[in-house]
């Protein structure tokens, strides 16, 4: 009789598990391949679970520059859905190659003020300053390494490079949407990643 046991005992281990990976909730998040970057297609963010909404990559020429990830609560398909979405959101972006990141902090800048009007861009370049400074101080993003834009309701805009928090939150409630503009306004960094992002078929 043990040894029947033991002989069955592997069959009903399998089958516990593939009951337990059905079940709703405990099967474990997929991942999603960009250019040889794994996004999770799903995450937490201050509690709130969030879907990767799209991703795609940024390219200058025929370069590929950095892969980009939009996490949203629920799905959105056009610019103003994304600004208008409640709750945590999360941009996450990976170097596909080596950049001067002082550069890159210059070309989010110049990205946020032309997708935006003057006098509302100026109301936020107290925050720009410091987000291009922290850029700076950092000299440069390698290929494989990854900054984090997260908007946190009550908090504000956490900046997280290469796995490490950057300072105090950006307060200012619009901050966050003028980053999204950056990739998803009337004059996107690339029309492609917008596209991507928004979960659009080619």
């Amino acid at each position: 009789m043990p040894h029947r046991v033991l002989r069955t005992l592997p069959t009903a281990l399998l089958a516990l598990a593939a009951i337990l990976s059905l079940a709703p909730g405990l099967s474990r998040a997929a991942t999603v391949d960009v250019a040889g970057v794994q996004l999770e297609d799903r995450i937490t963010v201050n509690g709130s679970p969030l879907q990767l909404n799209g991703a795609g990559v940024r390219y200058k020429a025929v370069f590929k520059v950095y892969t980009a990830g939009l996490y949203l609560g629920q799905k959105a398909t056009t610019t103003e859905q994304v600004l208008a979405a409640p709750g945590p959101r999360r941009m996450t972006i990976t170097m596909l190659r080596d950049i001067d990141s002082a550069e890159l902090g210059k070309l989010f800048s110049r990205g946020m003020e032309d997708n935006m009007e003057r006098s509302a861009f100026s109301k936020l370049i107290p925050g720009v300053i410091r987000m291009s400074q922290v850029f700076t101080d950092h000299k440069k993003l390698l290929a494989g390494e990854t900054f984090v834009l997260d908007w946190v309701p009550g908090t504000g805009t956490v900046l997280t490079v290469k796995g490490k928090v950057e300072g105090e939150p950006f307060k200012e409630p619009e901050f966050f949407n003028a980053l999204m503009r950056i990739w998803l306004g009337p004059k996107p960094a690339d029309w492609q990643l917008k596209d991507a992002l928004l979960g659009k078929k080619k």
